[in-house]
């Protein structure tokens, strides 16, 4: 599970890095085009989402209890509201959003079953 968390973290940091890009460059199309599509910068709140996230999957990767997962798991909940409603030209930002809900709740679910088998 430590490793596992390790490694997770430090995926959603570089791809938070990568979402902050896109978006970045994104907002500047807006901006030129003077469209009313606000992608860009839902994007920029995704990539700062899935840093913190990652984050705190590091900072937790030692805890038995599961406060990172629930908070990561909140994060990533938000990640998919943001960026499934919030398309617009910016159309990766609905794989990003898809792929935020699947590892938060995915995570969240593995480490409750590890928590109930370790009980029993």
């Amino acid at each position: 599970m430590k490793v596992t968390k390790l490694v997770l973290g430090i995926i959603m940091i570089i791809l938070g890095v990568i979402i902050f890009f896109q978006s970045m460059l994104v907002g500047v199309g807006n901006a030129i085009e003077a469209s009313n599509s606000h992608s860009g910068a839902s994007g920029i709140f995704v990539a700062v989402l899935y840093i913190a996230t990652g984050i705190v999957y590091i900072a937790t990767r030692k805890m038995e209890k599961m406060g990172g997962d629930i908070a990561g798991l909140v994060m990533m909940i938000i990640v998919w509201l943001l960026g499934a409603f919030n398309v617009g030209i910016y159309k990766d930002l609905q794989v990003w959003a898809w792929l935020g809900l699947i590892l938060g709740v995915m995570f969240f679910v593995w480490h409750l079953l590890a928590n109930r088998k370790e009980e029993k």
